[in-house]
């Protein structure tokens, strides 16, 4: 009885992935890692189409539960107050600052013939990145991110897709973040040399 429920179910299967309904396998393998610098430890930095604009200098941070608009991307997009609606948590910032956001605002990201729409909070703070996806994109768009291989993939019409992520802007991000950063007073152990 229940190896005819099997064959049944595999049979399901297979016309369903015939019809190209079965969500393909994303997985990782050393061949991802062709073409990226090894050993690393960069972030993962892409290019990413937001709001209509091939936006550089994208984090993707799976760590993050929101997307995040600094003012340079604000600026490109020519978005003004009133296209915000109101968003009133405080965010902390890298530097562990309090940042009151502007507001926040929903704009597609597109990849590929996918277009996904997130929410997006607007700071008006220094960041080396332009913008942070998070999870709610990732999730939005059935996408797996590995910083270890520098890529998004994401199924796509019964494909695996990728983005390539930019090692050499992620490097030149963190350099700039390590550059910005105010100068620290030393800790009183570093003081009686401790």
């Amino acid at each position: 009885m229940s190896m005819g429920w099997l064959l049944v179910e595999a049979d399901d299967w297979e016309s369903k992935r015939a019809r190209g309904m079965a969500t393909p396998l994303i997985e990782f393998s050393d061949e991802d890692k062709l073409g990226t610098l090894q050993p690393h430890d960069d972030a993962l930095v892409i290019t990413l189409r937001i709001g209509g604009y091939n936006v550089k200098r994208v984090l993707v941070d799976q760590g993050s539960a929101m997307e995040v608009m600094y003012p340079d991307l604000y600026k490109g997009l020519k978005l003004k107050p009133e296209d915000l609606t109101a968003y009133d948590s405080p965010l902390v910032s890298f530097e562990g600052k309090i940042v009151t956001p502007k507001g926040m605002i929903r704009l597609p990201i597109q990849t590929g013939s996918n277009v996904v729409e997130v929410d997006f909070i607007v700071v008006d703070a220094y960041s080396p990145y332009i913008a942070i996806v998070a999870r709610p994109w990732l999730h939005a768009l059935g996408a797996v991110s590995s910083t270890l291989h520098q890529k998004v993939k994401y199924p796509s019409e019964g494909r695996v897709k990728q983005i390539i992520g930019n090692q050499a802007m992620a490097r030149q991000c963190m350099m700039s973040a390590i550059s910005q950063r105010p100068s620290i007073e030393p800790s009183t152990s570093a003081k009686n040399g401790l």
